[in-house]
């Protein structure tokens, strides 16, 4: 099969329909309304809902509610934990029930008529009723080079992967946006991020990270660091790339190869 569009906007009239989902501060869902507004009418995408699976009009662990309201966005929740403990389970971790979750989601969402979904600091695992519906049209952002492999797999995936780059010694640090899979952290990359250096503190050594005493320090920066990735990755791509989705740029085949204007980028773009 050739290598379909993600989102063909000769197929249909512009802007490309945007959901974003989040879990708390929601910095990347404001970054994206923010590069929204100052595009204006020339902007290819645009956000017409925000979804959190954090149910909070206090707005203190969620501000779903709070950007919806000040960008003038639908806002739409299902709350997670209220999810499971109807269902008898203190726990999220319980994923044997996340799929009866996302299709309920999927009910929520349905009316909105969306081309795209991203995950901006979304805590739950999207699972088959929602990567069914929106095949190849869930994205994501990483805080790691997701080009780089250890063997077969992808050698900084998961919760930890700044942290990680961290300690395996990496000199320098990218975001990643990709496709949203089955396999966490495992979808086609769409962009990587330009670097930004990895700077230990003055008198602190890779071997002094290592050691088990040290592991607060280690936390701690590997946080600044994610912070500083976040800034200067995330904000960067992860607009960049809807524009660029809402443009009609990129396309994927069935071998998970990813296009760019045509063109094979087996690694993603690198902006």
């Amino acid at each position: 099969m050739p290598p379909r569009k993600i989102f063909n906007p000769n197929r249909r009239a512009m802007p490309m329909r945007v959901a974003c989902f989040m879990s708390g501060s929601g910095t990347n869902v404001v970054k994206i309304l923010e590069n929204q507004l100052r595009k204006g009418s020339s902007c290819p995408y645009r956000v017409v809902l925000i979804f959190t699976d954090v149910f909070d009009p206090s707005n203190q662990k969620c501000r779903a509610q709070s950007i919806s309201s000040k960008h003038d966005v639908a806002y739409e929740h299902n709350d997670i934990v209220d999810f499971y403990k109807r269902r008898g389970l203190e726990s999220k971790k319980n994923l044997s029930l996340r799929p009866e979750y996302d299709k309920v989601t999927q009910q929520i969402i349905e009316k909105y008529d969306l081309d795209l979904i991203t995950l901006c600091g979304y805590m739950s695992i999207v699972t088959r009723p929602l990567l069914e519906r929106y095949n190849d049209r869930i994205v994501n952002v990483h805080p790691a080079d997701l080009s780089i492999r250890e063997g077969d797999r992808r050698k900084y995936t998961g919760l930890n992967a700044v942290r990680d780059a961290i300690l395996a010694g990496e000199k320098k640090l990218h975001s990643t946006t990709h496709i949203v899979r089955e396999k966490v952290d495992y979808g086609e990359i769409l962009m990587r991020s330009p670097p930004i250096d990895v700077i230990l503190p003055k008198g602190v050594t890779l071997k002094d990270l290592l050691r088990p005493e040290n592991a607060a320090l280690t936390k701690r920066i590997a946080a600044e660091h994610q912070t500083r990735l976040k800034e200067q990755g995330d904000w960067a791509i992860y607009p960049k790339t809807l524009e660029m989705l809402g443009e009609g740029r990129y396309a994927v085949d069935d071998q998970g190869s990813v296009y760019v204007d045509g063109v094979l980028m087996p690694n993603g773009l690198r902006l």
